[in-house]
């Protein structure tokens, strides 16, 4: 079928980064923040976690959203709602220091300049365990704009994680289109290129390539962003 529609992670992929670098300056920095509310660091960070674990087991009944907030809620109990606000806060000013770790390509903003260019769909498949306020600056932090995108999954509007295949037939429903006329673009061997499962196209970005399982890469079409590009002119020839 004929390729349509490119869809692209962004941490690792568009926005280049050490994960392991990201969420310790991600966690120290909102620990700081909340720090005033008592809120220890060591039990905020463990909430963090237990709510990113329960998006990713989402069963597509409620959004990401509310399910992490239940699980945050479940361990600092009702207060939580009330310091919402705080948290927002944080997105909107702290996190802008996490920049600071994050590498930058113009590379990035090229490759999705050229799918437009061939008449290509795209669609911002990032990871939606981070709210549209925090998806927004690490967008602007790789050189782009939302509007480059004609979908970007956040834990507002998103009902499953990757590497769920619910995640990808979610994505796909939204954009109207079938999974055999996509291409999934990413840097993680486990979460991204599990969309080939559902007839998707995969291209294994490896500049910041996450492989925690040890695949065998060569299974996949991969390289950097030149080799990405030239894929994508051949793919649409």
């Amino acid at each position: 079928m004929k390729l349509t529609t490119v869809l692209f992670d962004l941490d690792g992929t568009l926005l280049p980064m050490d994960q392991d670098t990201f969420v310790q300056a991600y966690f120290g920095l909102l620990a700081r923040k909340l720090a005033p509310r008592d809120y220890p660091a060591r039990e905020l960070i463990d909430a963090i976690w237990r709510g990113t674990a329960a998006m990713v087991q989402n069963d597509g009944s409620r959004t990401n959203e509310a399910v992490f907030w239940e699980c945050f809620q479940s361990r600092f109990g009702p207060r939580v709602l009330e310091d919402m606000p705080l948290f927002e806060d944080y997105y909107r000013t702290d996190f802008e220091q996490v920049q600071s770790v994050c590498g930058y390509t113009d590379q990035a903003a090229r490759t999705v300049e050229l799918c437009r260019e061939l008449g290509l769909r795209t669609a911002l498949a990032t990871n939606p365990i981070f709210p549209a306020v925090a998806t927004r600056a690490r967008i602007r932090w790789a050189g782009l704009t939302p509007e480059h995108f004609e979908l970007v999954t956040t834990y507002e509007n998103s009902c499953s994680c990757k590497p769920n295949l619910l995640y990808y037939r979610e994505v796909t429903g939204k954009l109207g289109v079938s999974p055999e006329e996509c291409l999934m673009v990413g840097n993680d061997v486990q979460e991204d290129m599990a969309a080939r499962e559902l007839g998707m196209r995969v291209f294994l970005l490896t500049p910041c390539m996450i492989n925690k399982q040890g695949k065998d890469i060569a299974q996949y079409p991969h390289g950097d962003f030149p080799e990405l590009m030239r894929f994508l002119e051949t793919e649409t020839q």
